[in-house]
């Protein structure tokens, strides 16, 4: 099964449990990794527990693990790294307004953020990187980041291996439902976050007079 010119199902039989689990934790939080399938992944990683391939509690709990120290990863970086890049005033996106920016709508939005990015392709990688540099609480950071985690590393593998389980030839219809997986669950999540830093970027002018 290819998605996007990957075929999944090669992919995962030839890395295996922890390349998958490095795979979820490079997409989560190394600049790396904005590129890789997760949806897709998860998903058909968990079809394919259902079929003898990977054992699905080391599966579900190794996806969740990566994902949450992923994410860790990530903030550690921004908040470590990414107030020193923003100071770059020759740049037009590396620059102290736009610093301004993230950290004024992180600690408006930053929560609900680190949740809906986990299913929005290239977004979850740079999503816990601007919440680093933003300086959001990592109190507030470390608990959306495990809700986050679950809805994403836990419930999409389930989901994969509810339906090898219960379908017959569900091989079949496995591209199908993850583009569908895919579309119906990074566009709310899109639209949302989009009109969120739409509307902050128009209110920040005036909230800094």
């Amino acid at each position: 099964m290819e998605f996007f010119g990957i075929d999944l199902i090669t992919l995962i039989q030839a890395v295996g449990l922890l390349g998958v689990l490095f795979i979820v934790f490079a997409e989560s939080g190394l600049f790396i990794g904005f590129f890789l399938p997760g949806d897709s992944l998860l998903f058909t990683a968990g079809f394919l527990a259902s079929q003898g391939y990977l054992p699905i509690g080391a599966l579900v709990a190794g996806c969740f693990a990566a994902a949450v120290l992923g994410d860790n990863f990530g903030y550690a970086f921004g908040r470590r790294v990414g107030p020193r890049i923003f100071q770059r005033r020759q740049s037009p996106l590396f620059n102290p307004q736009n610093l301004e920016y993230a950290r004024r709508f992180y600690g408006a939005h930053g929560g609900k953020t680190i949740v809906l990015a986990r299913f929005l392709p290239f977004i979850r990688t740079f999503a816990p990187i601007v919440a680093g540099v933003g300086g959001m609480r990592y109190g507030v950071f470390v608990a959306y980041n495990l809700v986050g985690a679950f809805l994403w590393a836990v419930l999409l593998p389930l989901a994969g291996y509810y339906l090898g389980s219960s379908v017959p030839n569900a091989d079949r219809y496995l591209l199908p439902i993850v583009l569908v997986i895919v579309a119906v669950s990074a566009l709310p999540g899109g639209i949302q976050v989009f009109r969120e830093y739409l509307r902050y970027r128009r209110e920040a002018p005036s909230r800094r007079l």
